[in-house]
């Protein structure tokens, strides 16, 4: 290994130089001063001393302070880079936060992606990035906060269903199903979503009264828009108010409204009214509960079906109304619903099925033991289904993760959380 000492060098342009062999040192004189004057790598940043307070178009081998006191400023990258190229940027007034700078890609690629353009918000941030190649192209080697700059973009279809309600009890109403709500929402990729699965109402005994109404399935998001699916209403006494109602029970107890709180399109509907002799059916999401009508108590209203998961299934029917020894207690509806029972019939109505937000049936009365135990309300739901070519894989709360077709789908049968 030799030394090699540089003294002055001017080659013609377009012409490669080569300095000694492999392994040497190489020795710049006291008072030179070495210049990259092109894009080459290597020969270190070339600060530009006019200071950007508005758009331009970065060069490769520069260095650029950005004042972003008046306005934001959108920089411009070259549109061709080779392996190696640098640029670096910082926040000369520490005002980025307030008007961010805006990175225009010039169809490159930026960490992967070619949209969207990357935006830097940080008060003081200096970003040095380097273009590693068409597949990753430019990459931050300092940027401050080591985000991905680039968010994807892309849809998730949402299937949120709340907890059913439980039956009443003495030739109780049924209990009305979960709301039911879809939607479908852009989501940007690093997005936190996170998933809330509302219980179905406990059953209850004579002579407790009417039913427990369900609780709340969400889901909620930065960006997003919440969707919150009510709680089944409880199955009377008199029927109560829910995502689908509840139904009366004896005594002409009228039934409960669906839809409330009112959601358009609407989530739920209402609960059947009752006779003396027969209970009224829980609403369903796609239906509702039928009017008890001596000698027959009332139906559980049908449940909606959706293909979210591939396939269709019909979830959140009500819950059917219990009845007096003689008559007829009412069916559960489509979609998990439970039927009601029979005074003196000796066992209980049926509860909702277990995630579906199904309702509970009403219960009879047993004249010997002088009680009567409704159908508890079935647990709510909540599946999202999202590209299988975007999907993170980053999720809590062990939702069941299946595919269809170009999609994965995760259902959640308790609480937990998506990061897109």
């Amino acid at each position: 290994m030799s030394e090699v000492k540089v003294n002055k060098i001017s080659p013609r342009s377009g012409t490669d130089v080569t300095l000694g062999d492999s392994g040497d040192n190489f020795i710049i004189p006291s008072g030179a001063t070495l210049t990259n004057n092109g894009s080459a790598s290597g020969f270190g940043i070339s600060w530009q001393s006019d200071i950007k307070t508005s758009a331009f178009t970065a060069v490769a081998g520069e260095g650029y302070w950005i004042n972003t006191t008046s306005a934001a400023v959108t920089v411009t990258l070259p549109a061709s880079a080779s392996v190696g190229d640098e640029i670096e940027f910082t926040d000369y007034a520490r005002t980025w936060n307030t008007n961010n700078l805006t990175i225009n890609t010039n169809s490159l690629n930026y960490q992967g992606n070619s949209s969207p353009n990357p935006v830097y918000d940080v008060n003081g941030q200096h970003v040095r990035i380097v273009y590693s190649g068409a597949t990753q192209g430019w990459i931050p080697t300092v940027d401050d906060d080591v985000t991905l700059e680039t968010p994807q973009i892309y849809d998730i279809d949402f299937l949120v269903i709340a907890g059913g309600a439980s039956g009443g009890e003495t030739i109780g109403g049924g209990g009305g199903a979960g709301g039911y709500r879809e939607s479908t929402q852009t989501v940007n990729g690093g997005t936190v979503i996170t998933v809330t699965v509302g219980d179905g109402g406990a059953a209850v005994t004579s002579p407790s009264g009417a039913g427990n109404s369900g609780s709340n399935s969400s889901i909620s998001g930065s960006g997003l828009t919440t969707i919150t699916s009510a709680g089944g209403g409880a199955g009377g006494g008199t029927g109560v108010n829910g995502g689908s109602g509840g139904g009366g029970a004896f005594n002409a107890e009228p039934g409960g409204s669906g839809n409330t709180p009112a959601t358009t399109p609407s989530q739920g509907n209402d609960g059947g009214s009752a006779t003396f002799n027969v209970g009224g059916g829980g609403g369903g999401a796609g239906g509702v509960g039928t009017n008890g009508s001596d000698p027959n108590a009332g139906n559980g209203g049908a449940g909606s079906a959706s293909s979210i998961t591939g396939s269709s299934v019909t979830r959140a029917g009500g819950g059917g109304g219990g009845a007096r020894t003689g008559y007829n207690a009412g069916s559960g509806g489509t979609g998990g619903g439970g039927a009601g029972s029979t005074l003196g019939g000796g066992s209980p109505a049926t509860s909702g099925t277990a995630n579906t937000g199904g309702g509970g049936g009403g219960a009879g009365y047993d004249p010997s033991t002088l009680s009567g135990t409704s159908g508890a309300g079935g647990k709510g739901v909540v599946i999202l289904s999202v590209p299988t070519a975007s999907y993170s894989g980053t999720t809590t709360g062990s939702p069941t993760v299946t595919t269809s077709g170009s999609n994965t789908i995760m259902q959640f049968n308790g609480s937990g959380s998506y990061t897109a």
